[in-house]
């Protein structure tokens, strides 16, 4: 099916994909932040994003069936509307639960966002191959103007959330971005254009979710160690590590910490956002045929590979906190952050140009299922190599996992 105006359809799904991914950049930093000021070790932070990276593995499996049964629109409002119950469910949080109580509650609302942000990305992203131009690298064009703008906005929602901590308080911060979301959802009802396409063939199966295509599954692969490479060190390690740095202990100096590591993280995924958008053009072309970005795949593959070793290196030399170390962290992380914004973009338009139309959605689903089981990964490892081994062991991880993308990275060209 053709949209009289795919322009149109594509600016109110970016639209909803933005206000989306503000709202949970802005979660996960008010729950990291909020958690840690109030004690929780390493290990503890990494267990209230685990089950968000379980949900997501499922999600992506299952919103590619979904969405190719019920069209892309109904699954994008059920992305928002999850979101919403999730954000008004964390709002009932109490501060006098124990430990144990307080970890389970927070990772079942957690799991409910992952469903919810998934939900989303697949159905803004399945979008994009439907309705892009197929002429001039419209395709990889939209998507990297998406996921670039994606990200920045996600930047943005990650000083939101640190802001709010530490202006409003937790309760107040969920609660406003709970009726905001509503309010957005309510708009997207009713600009969205009708007809956005997405259903499927009615004879296929739930049982073909894995992609016959092997390109698919080894760019998927690479997918799943790249954001594991990311997240080992993203998640608690460095977080942790700049507020043991930054803070002082008192409620003033909490809150100054949670501004500047709160600003730092959100400049981090801005400029990511913004080098992925830019990316066509930082190849060299904005017109590149298949063969030849996937040939700069594998090389920006590589390029990551040393940064986080080097870091790691530099962490252990230093042996404690010091000033130096923060400025060479700052610095590998965002050099780290623009040759990862350059893999993530490219691998967002291979799995697009790679998967079939007539099952787009669910080569994506998979595509992002191995994303969600990278984040998972990246999860677990950052809060256990932080607390088994401190800042150096965190990003020696983190370094061989970006080894085990680029391995699987090399086979995209035989494949």
């Amino acid at each position: 099916m053709t949209l009289p105006n795919p322009l149109r359809a594509y600016g109110a799904v970016t639209a909803a994909y933005w206000a989306f991914m503000l709202s949970d950049g802005a979660l996960r930093m008010l729950v990291l932040l909020q958690f840690n000021a109030l004690g929780f070790t390493p290990v503890q932070l990494a267990w209230l994003f685990l089950l968000y990276e379980v949900a997501g593995i499922v999600t992506n499996l299952a919103a590619g069936w979904l969405a190719a049964r019920f069209g892309l629109a109904a699954t994008l409002y059920g992305g928002l509307a999850l979101q919403i119950g999730a954000l008004v469910a964390l709002a009932q949080l109490d501060p006098g639960w124990g430990i144990a109580a307080s970890v389970a509650f927070v990772m079942a609302v957690q799991g409910v966002s992952g469903v919810a942000k998934d939900l989303a990305k697949m159905s803004s992203k399945s979008a994009v191959k439907l309705l892009a131009p197929k002429e001039d690298g419209g395709l990889f064009r939209w998507v990297a103007a998406l996921t670039g703008s994606k990200n920045a906005v996600k930047g943005l929602g990650f000083f939101l959330g640190a802001a709010l901590l530490a202006l409003a308080g937790f309760r107040a911060a969920v609660w406003g971005m709970a009726g905001v979301l509503a309010v957005i959802l309510l708009a997207v009802v009713l600009f969205l254009p009708a007809g956005l396409p997405g259903r499927m063939k009615s004879d296929e199966s739930w049982g073909g979710w894995r992609s016959k295509d092997p390109r698919v599954n080894r760019l998927s692969l690479a997918r799943m160690f790249l954001f594991g490479a990311r997240d080992v060190w993203f998640v608690v390690g460095i977080p942790v590590y700049f507020q043991s740095v930054l803070s002082d202990g008192t409620a003033e100096g909490r809150r100054e910490a949670f501004f500047l590591i709160g600003g730092f993280l959100a400049l981090w995924i801005i400029a990511y956002g913004a080098v992925q958008g830019f990316a066509p053009r930082i190849l060299g072309s904005r017109v590149l045929s298949e063969a030849t970005i996937t040939s700069k795949a594998v090389f920006w593959s590589g390029l990551l590979v040393p940064i986080p070793f080097l870091l790691a290196g530099a962490a252990w030399a230093a042996g404690e906190p010091a000033f130096w170390l923060t400025v060479t962290l700052t610095l590998g992380l965002l050099v780290f952050g623009f040759i990862f914004a350059i893999n993530s973009s490219v691998h967002s338009y291979l799995i697009l140009a790679f998967g079939s139309a007539e099952r787009i959605t669910r080569d994506v689903g998979f595509y992002y299922m191995a994303n969600a089981a990278g984040r998972l990964i990246g999860t677990l490892l950052s809060g256990l190599s932080y607390q088994i081994g401190g800042l150096p062991l965190c990003l020696a991880t983190a370094g061989i996992m970006a080894l085990a993308s680029w391995l699987a990275a090399r086979g995209l060209g035989s494949a």
